[in-house]
């Protein structure tokens, strides 16, 4: 009992080391001093986004980076997508809508989309944008001059998360709260290893002609976690990939409700452990009860210390992903039962065989 209290304080000591070095070796955008020029294509994949398409299309189009093309393709959608679109269309030639007929069997929707856009692009640099995020204007200018600086094939960026219901806030910081804690963002850029990648497809922006010779999504075409997945593909092919967490040049929504929440992240969440549900499970179970151990099994110092680290670790988090610290230390407790609801969810669905998401099974 005293050894596995002693593992399990060593690996709350390791989460915070991980936490402090994502905060030490921050990587930000800035304002990178490495011009760029060429046509920048920005790929939108919709379905059923009339609340968010707008906003988005606004967006880039103000951007202080003016030579892009803004490709959407309209997935079927059963709201007003593609009248919103076709009317930015008509204001302003750069953006152009694409009309889905079918999805093609074997390809979940997202996939599909994103290779079919690319299959239409003409830049110099492909960046795939979820229709819910927000970007300020010098996103695109930016990205691409880190991406030419570093010479990569792939980077993405987890956004700063918008969050206004409390289901929101005792769901949504959990997805930080597991990259942060377990894996040195620096890493995915300096490391060659294949499992130290990261990637998220709100924000994924691709040298084009190592996206045309890959050709990612035609690859992961039934991956329902393809960020992740090309990430490490581009890794073990020996492509440049970095992954920034927390940049306030772009910011998501991701859900409105903890219903939501669950339901989208019992999709991916198992991803972050190598695909392995025990270890998903164990982390949970050391992160959500290693306390009881600890008290029973060490001196009180070490329960005040373990405390002390768990809170810490937090706050680092917090502060590398620009979310409150006070929100995340009220709800600290919540969150983790929160996450423990994303596991077994998770493991529901891998028993079923069946997912939906959107109206359509990516099973």
């Amino acid at each position: 009992m005293i050894y596995l209290a002693s593992i399990i304080f060593g690996f709350s000591f390791m989460q915070l080391l991980v936490a402090f070095a994502n905060l030490l070796f921050r990587q930000s955008l800035g304002r990178s001093k490495h011009g760029f020029s060429g046509l920048v294509s920005v790929l939108i994949p919709a379905r059923n986004e009339e609340k968010n398409i707008g906003n988005l299309l606004s967006d880039l189009l103000s951007q202080n980076y003016r030579q892009i093309e803004i490709l959407v393709f309209n997935d079927l959608s059963t709201d007003n997508t593609a009248g919103i679109v076709s009317s930015f269309s008509n204001r302003d030639s750069r953006v152009r809508l694409i009309n889905s007929v079918d999805l093609p069997e074997g390809w979940l929707g997202k996939n599909f989309a994103c290779d079919t856009l690319s299959k239409e692009a003409k830049g110099d640099y492909f960046l795939f944008l979820d229709a819910d995020v927000r970007v300020n204007n010098d996103l695109i200018g930016n990205t691409c001059s880190l991406a030419q600086k570093h010479k990569l094939g792939l980077l993405s960026i987890f956004p700063q998360q918008i969050m206004r219901t409390l289901g929101e806030k005792i769901s949504v910081p959990n997805m930080n709260y597991i990259l942060l804690s377990l894996l040195p963002l620096i890493l995915v850029r300096k490391s060659g290893f294949s499992s130290l990648a990261a990637a998220n497809g709100q924000c994924m922006l691709f040298n084009a002609s190592k996206y045309r010779e890959t050709k990612p999504h035609e690859r992961m075409k039934a991956n329902k976690v393809e960020d992740i997945s090309i990430a490490r593909y581009f890794k073990q092919n020996a492509i440049p990939v970095a992954c920034l967490a927390g940049d306030k040049t772009i910011s998501c929504r991701m859900y409105e409700s903890l219903d939501e929440a669950i339901h989208g992240f019992s999709k991916n969440v198992i991803n972050f452990f190598g695909d392995s549900f025990v270890l998903a499970i164990l982390f949970w179970l050391v992160t959500t009860f290693g306390f009881i151990l600890i008290l029973f099994a060490l001196p009180a110092s070490f329960l005040l210390a373990y405390v002390g680290i768990i809170l810490l670790t937090r706050i680092l988090i917090s502060i590398v992903s620009n979310q409150s610290i006070t929100m995340n230390l009220i709800f600290l407790i919540p969150q983790q039962l929160t996450l423990g609801l994303f596991v077994y969810k998770a493991i529901v669905n891998n028993l079923k065989k069946e997912y939906q998401w959107k109206g359509r099974s990516i099973s």
